[in-house]
């Protein structure tokens, strides 16, 4: 039997016919990276391939010395007689599917991924083929996500009511593409946006790939404490109920996780109010994904991996998991953060 086109080792997953590693966690000669997370983009690598918009997030989170090339959606790079292009994932900005084609195989490594278009990163394009390595973070039932424009009228009515008796708005989510996605999403018109040094470092970097954000103002200690009262706050979920937020009382607070679709979630996380907005495709969203791959295999990676196998072999499609280094979505979105405030 032939080796597969990509394998999973103790350094991420390899492509051998290329000398080439996808999202590795140990460092490699050759990566291609498809997004910004920590989880997905570790430094100590040789060289670094990512989509356009990832390098200048790769180079703010990992060093400005990486050697790092970006290239847009689609363009196809032939690597030791092996095609490698990169395809939207839908994820954060920036973020790809790989695609891998050789000898007539081809096979996607999907990274991360949702299905819905959130209006700011280019949506999820299915890419067929043989074999899809597929997230499934999210991969149980429970999980389906309401349409985001109905999960934005509870965070603009949490944030107006809060204004209204000059009580700060405190929304935790990740600095990388959810942050990002709250402010694109939420009405500006409410009040001014507030951002964490975490957030606004990857504010600047994606400003720097040429993409439009709405006005973000850096919360520092010289802030005027006026414009605090009646703001949207938006930070990482390891700088609340921390001495960094206590200047920002009185607030409310809330988390945007796609966990708070279940109920108790939210009171662990000691929060005021829970908003099950995630950047990861819910149960429908995983099996819409297979199907429009057209795979005859399927491998699962970090979440809900052997439920997920489990219900696609039921379905009349070969499935399989594997152990991967990558983390998906953190309840308190505090792993993927600078701490610098």
């Amino acid at each position: 039997m032939d080796m597969p086109l990509i394998t999973f080792t103790d350094r991420g997953m390899h492509c051998a016919a290329a000398d080439v590693y996808i999202d590795p966690w140990r460092p490699v000669q050759r990566a291609i990276i498809t997004h910004a997370h920590s989880d997905h983009a570790r430094p100590g690598m040789g060289s670094y391939l990512c989509h356009e918009h990832s390098a200048p997030l790769l180079r703010h989170r990992l060093g400005s010395g990486i050697a790092v090339e970006g290239i847009p959606y689609g363009e196809r790079r032939v690597i030791n007689g092996v095609t490698f292009s990169l395809h939207p994932a839908g994820h954060v900005i920036g973020s790809a599917q790989v695609r891998v084609e050789h000898r007539g195989e081809v096979w996607v490594a999907s990274g991360d991924y949702k299905v819905e278009n959130d209006g700011l990163t280019p949506p999820f394009e299915a890419v067929r083929c043989n074999t899809f390595i597929t997230e499934c973070t999210f991969g149980v039932p429970v999980y389906i996500w309401q349409p985001q424009a109905v999960i934005f009228e509870e965070i603009n009515a949490w944030w107006r009511a809060n204004a209204s008796e000059g009580i700060c708005t405190v929304l935790s989510a990740y600095s990388l593409g959810k942050a990002q996605r709250i402010m694109a999403n939420v009405d500006t018109s409410i009040g001014p946006i507030l951002t964490h040094g975490a957030v606004e470092g990857c504010n600047a970097a994606i400003r720097e790939a040429g993409i439009e954000l709405p006005e973000t103002i850096p919360l520092t200690r010289e802030t005027d404490p006026a414009l605090i009262k009646g703001a949207l706050v938006i930070a990482p979920g390891s700088a609340v109920d921390t001495p960094w937020a206590n200047k920002l009382r009185p607030y409310s607070s809330g988390i945007a996780s796609g966990w708070m679709q279940v109920r108790g979630w939210r009171r662990r996380s000691a929060v005021d109010r829970g908003f099950a907005l995630s950047d990861h495709a819910d149960w429908p969203g995983l099996n819409a994904a297979v199907r429009a791959s057209g795979a005859e295999r399927v491998i699962t990676t970090h979440g809900y991996t052997d439920l997920f196998s489990r219900w696609l072999n039921e379905q009349g499609i070969a499935s399989h998991t594997e152990k991967t280094a990558f983390k998906g979505e953190e309840v308190l979105a505090a792993t993927d953060e600078e701490s610098t405030a």
